[in-house]
């Protein structure tokens, strides 16, 4: 296992491509490890500690190689925004970039903001969503919208208008009208406060706008990753694990409807991946299309060791290296928000997120130059709204590791 950590890690300097070639390499030594893992499952009733160990050490190695394809495959695809063109003319950029090296207001008046601070130009905002749609798992998969208001409302059509069949010269009685639903999304304000002495300000090399995005995106992707999931809708946006839930058989709307494992912390001990099967059925078809998984990367690493009946393994690596992993032909999205199993957790959503969760962003970041409060540091005091919630609830499924 030291030989295949090593090389994952030795070569990540030399390219992307040689890092994939290594993790696919480490997914073929675990698959091997984890059959002969089986076999004495199946010969013993156990397996030898030290085979079950590898298993795990393979399970980290992989990953660890994982997140660090998805950190070069980020940075190779980060444009620059401000640097290598001061010739570019456009005005509000340099003046913004004069804002925040040195304070300087004057030519930032149409920027201007009734809360205070500047409006980050377009570029750099729209960097920032960018790099949080990357690193934010359920913002890569769900609906995002731009609103200019506190509170974004969208009307839901619950059940259609009632039809019937009739013959020709039958009365028409009156049928039932189509329910119509409002949901509210209101943005809630996030925002980060990264710190910069003066000198690294005046120096004529820093790209002022990445600077911000980068600081401010590791911030609000990880406040955003865990309120999209688990937020509690106070003061954030109402993660779809806070909502109501209900065992599939009694679904209705407002409430998200869930699969019990039937073992209370763990999947099944027999025929395991079944339950699987059945989170995936209980989507209807026209959701199952865009579905996706979402889980933590423990549970993954428990999904990792399942085969099918012919002895494929149902969790298959990326087909490239800026790909996703998939789970029985669907695409896992690996998002630590998501608790670990346990007893009556829901450690594993399955849904079409794009029709199901909605992101609200309220236009615009802001940032609010502060040289005073923690001299020598010149703080930037930057905001955004966001909002999110389901919106539909019908369109995303959990697995509970449960009895009942």
């Amino acid at each position: 296992m030291t030989e295949t950590t090593g090389g994952l890690e030795n070569k990540a300097g030399q390219g992307i491509d040689a890092m994939f070639a290594d993790f696919m390499g480490a997914f073929e030594e675990f698959k091997r490890t984890n059959d002969g893992r089986i076999k004495e499952l199946e010969k013993r009733g156990s397996a030898d500690v030290v085979t079950e160990q590898k298993v795990e050490r393979l399970n980290q190695a992989l990953d660890s190689a994982k997140a660090a394809i998805d950190r070069a495959s980020l940075e190779r695809a980060r444009p620059r925004l401000e640097g290598g063109r001061p010739d570019a003319g456009d005005e509000y950029k340099d003046a913004f970039a004069a804002y925040v090296k040195r304070g300087e207001e004057k030519a930032l008046s149409i920027g201007s903001n009734p809360d205070g601070g500047y409006l980050v130009p377009s570029e750099t905002d729209e960097q920032i969503t960018q790099l949080m749609a990357a690193l934010s798992p359920i913002r890569s998969i769900a609906s995002v919208r731009k609103i200019s208001t506190g509170t974004y409302k969208k009307p839901v059509t619950r059940t259609g208008p009632e039809a019937g069949w009739v013959a020709e010269a039958a009365a028409r009685p009156e049928t039932d009208s189509q329910v119509i639903d409002a949901l509210s999304f209101p943005a809630a304000e996030l925002y980060a406060m990264p710190a910069a002495t003066s000198a690294f300000l005046d120096d004529a090399a820093v790209d002022v706008g990445q600077w911000i995005a980068e600081e401010v995106n590791a911030a609000f992707a990880q406040q955003e990753g865990i309120a999209f999931v688990t937020g509690n809708g106070t003061n954030k946006p109402k993660g779809f694990l806070a909502e109501t839930t209900v065992a599939e058989a009694s679904w209705e709307w407002g409430k998200l409807g869930y699969v019990a494992t039937g073992n209370a912390g763990a999947l099944p001990a027999s025929n395991p991946s079944d339950v699987l099967i059945d989170l995936v059925y209980a989507l209807k078809a026209g959701y199952r299309q865009n579905a996706s998984w979402v889980m933590n990367r423990k549970t993954q690493g428990a999904i990792r060791k399942l085969k099918d009946d012919g002895g494929n393994y149902l969790w298959q690596p990326a087909a490239t290296a800026d790909g996703k992993a998939t789970l029985m032909g669907f695409d896992l999205v690996e998002a630590e928000a998501m608790p670990d199993i346990a007893a009556s957790s829901f450690s594993i959503a399955f849904g079409d997120f794009r029709r199901g969760y909605l992101v609200v962003d309220r236009q615009g970041v802001n940032v609010l130059r502060d040289p005073y409060s923690a001299k020598p540091y010149v703080l930037f005091y930057t905001t955004k709204r966001v909002g999110g919630g389901v919106q539909n609830y019908d369109a995303i499924k959990l697995l509970k590791f449960a009895a009942s």
